[in-house]
């Protein structure tokens, strides 16, 4: 059985930093792309960076770069999201995914995740 389950929730000061981790089970790490999503309240879900499981290249949308990093421990069977520099824009639900049916594209696909967690809440706020 496919398992992801988010930690790292949490209330930052704008400017702070904070990491969530995806503990995931349940199938073979290497033979699927991994991503977080985000969801901000009256707002569709969006990607925000995912590792392509063909080459392990990280991608990340645009008003993340530079300042969150994707990572991976296939040890331990989990992916992390280190988000830095934080904003309340970054205030959102955030969801890890996999899926199975992508290259080295990852991004903007999301009607390909196949599996999903349940979401933690990142709140950015003074």
């Amino acid at each position: 059985q496919v398992k992801l389950v988010e930690s790292g929730r949490g209330l930052v000061q704008p400017g702070g930093s904070l990491r969530l981790s995806c503990q995931m089970s349940g199938f073979d790490f290497d033979d699927y792309s991994i991503a977080w999503f985000r969801q901000a309240p009256g707002k569709e879900r969006e990607d925000v960076s995912c590792i392509s499981k063909s080459d392990g290249t990280a991608h990340y949308k645009d008003s993340v770069k530079g300042r969150f990093t994707i990572s991976r421990d296939n040890a331990k069977s989990t992916v992390y999201l280190q988000m830095n520099s934080l904003n309340a824009d970054d205030t959102a639900v955030y969801f890890c995914a996999v899926a199975d049916g992508l290259g080295y594209y990852c991004l903007g696909y999301e009607r390909h995740y196949n599996y999903w967690g349940q979401g933690t809440q990142v709140t950015v706020s003074s």
